[in-house]
């Protein structure tokens, strides 16, 4: 990593010509070329680069102008609050009626049956139960209706669908829905197979699924690799090859030419063993696309807690969303960042350490 820095910021260096005031602003603009991002040190707003249709600027990434969310979260994207798993009418109810301060549903689509009767559509389980007492199409309207008549403590949504039969049997409900949402919606799948070894879970096809997710610019493409972890697992990354298989499929299914807002869910153990190849992948994509990480866990994973804290910090808090247990939440710590303090300094740090991935990979392409 040193070699890296040391690399990229040489041109750069105290016997250079330039002053150090030249010298920020010139790395700035590079930055904000590279990331698609404009730097503020008191609020960042995307700015979508490149050719196509751009996602709806109200609704990329949460990033709402006159949201209450954004007025509550500021750019601290980890803060950020979830109800996981919402699939049954009893935690729907539970989530609407008592969790004020939940900002984000998460719930899970397979095919099946409303109350092991009728034929299969798409309802709310998580495999391998078939059966549920609560519809995709209930769901989504249950969550606009609350929405409509509590300004201010909207509920964002994310649908987490968990194979490519499940989500073309789900696009004419969205087709109604989605269009009316005026509050955040993310469409979730994994969509490659990834750590480790993993080989058990069949993945959502890619192409299919972009094919049917250019029906809803507005919605946030959440696309991730199914994983294999748990509480005896220490090894394991996204390998370098698996990032790169994510950026092919962005590129040949056309999603880095339309600005769509994209978050990469990844697991917390296996994430914390990644830090260079997702900065990688991350910076990127942010070349045309508002592009963060969404950082997830189940319940007895091993997690390197300190390199995890280091992984979100190197991103800076509001490009990282923090769906883990309390516990590891709290391990975390990520009210006391130490040298990370600012807005404006992890989101440089982010900046800073994409563009020399970025510089050194050009080098390497050329000699």
């Amino acid at each position: 990593m040193l070699l890296k820095f040391r690399k990229c910021t040489e041109p750069f260096g105290n016997g250079g010509s330039v002053n150090l005031a030249l010298q920020m602003s010139l790395l700035l603009v590079l930055v904000a070329k590279i990331n698609g991002a404009a730097l503020n040190a008191s609020h960042y707003q995307y700015q979508v680069a490149g050719q196509g249709t751009p996602a709806d600027p109200q609704i990329a990434h949460l990033l709402l102008q006159d949201s209450d969310m954004v007025r509550a979260w500021g750019t601290n994207l980890t803060a950020v609050s979830w109800a996981h798993a919402v699939n049954s009418q009893q935690l729907l109810d539970e989530v609407l009626t008592e969790a004020a301060n939940i900002d984000f549903i998460e719930a899970d689509i397979v095919l099946g049956k409303l109350n092991g009767e009728g034929e299969d559509l798409p309802v709310m389980a998580h495999p391998p139960a078939v059966v549920s007492d609560l519809t995709l199409s209930d769901f989504l309207s249950q969550i606009m209706e609350f929405n409509r008549n509590h300004g201010g403590r909207e509920k964002g949504v994310k649908l987490d669908f968990k194979s490519i039969e499940v989500f073309e049997g789900s696009l004419d409900i969205l087709d109604e829905s989605i269009p009316s949402m005026s509050y955040p919606v993310w469409i979730n799948a994994d969509i490659l197979s990834g750590p480790v070894e993993q080989n058990k879970t069949v993945p959502v096809d890619a192409d299919r699924f972009f094919a049917g997710c250019m029906r809803y610019k507005k919605a946030a493409l959440s696309i991730g690799w199914t994983t294999n972890w748990g509480a005896d697992f220490r090894d394991g990354e996204y390998t370098q090859d698996q990032c790169n298989a994510m950026l092919e499929s962005l590129t040949a299914n056309n999603v880095l030419s339309t600005g769509q807002a994209i978050t990469f869910p990844v697991r917390a153990g296996i994430a914390a063993n990644s830090q260079e190849q997702l900065h990688r992948l991350v910076a990127a994509v942010n070349e045309t696309n508002e592009s963060t990480l969404t950082i997830w866990s189940s319940a007895g994973d091993y997690v390197d807690v300190e390199k995890l804290r280091q992984l979100i910090f190197g991103f800076g808090l509001e490009r990282v969303y923090l769906d883990v247990p309390e516990e590891l939440a709290s391990q975390l710590d990520l009210g006391n960042p130490g040298n990370g303090a600012s807005t404006f300094k992890s989101l440089f740090s982010f900046s800073f350490v994409s563009l020399c991935f970025w510089a050194l990979s050009s080098w390497l392409q050329r000699i």
